[in-house]
């Protein structure tokens, strides 16, 4: 990508959130979210979030993530697919991970496999 693009991409974390877990919450079961999420408590079940979401340092997802960017600061114990991934240095990842493009930061941990295709897909799979 140059310099110039015809479209600014405004980064995830300036994004407007449409679902907001907060830091002491508990979720046990699936969360579906229309736009962009971000989740600082915990979440017990798999996530699917149709444009973004943001794993706040405090915040702990044991289950599988669809979307299609995520920035992760907390940790996740599940497989993740999504078209752009971005792990920060208080990040930690256990499972799998299908994406177009990913970044880790230093510090930032990850354990699993990792399938990276080479274009971008409108859709991506479901990980079982």
């Amino acid at each position: 990508m140059g310099v110039f693009s015809k479209k600014d991409k405004i980064a995830l974390d300036q994004q407007a959130i449409s679902t907001l877990i907060s830091e002491g919450s508990t979720i046990t079961g699936n969360l579906n979210a229309p736009a962009v999420a971000r989740i600082d408590g915990h979440v017990n079940g798999d996530v699917q979030v149709d444009e973004g979401l943001i794993l706040g340092e405090k915040g702990l997802i044991t289950g599988n993530i669809t979307t299609k960017e995520m920035t992760i600061y907390g940790t996740v114990n599940g497989n993740i697919a999504v078209q752009s991934l971005e792990i920060k240095g208080t990040g930690k990842v256990t499972g799998d991970i299908e994406t177009v493009t990913l970044l880790v930061e230093a510090g930032g941990v990850y354990n699993g496999h990792l399938a990276m295709s080479v274009t971008d897909t409108k859709q991506i799979k479901q990980i079982a």
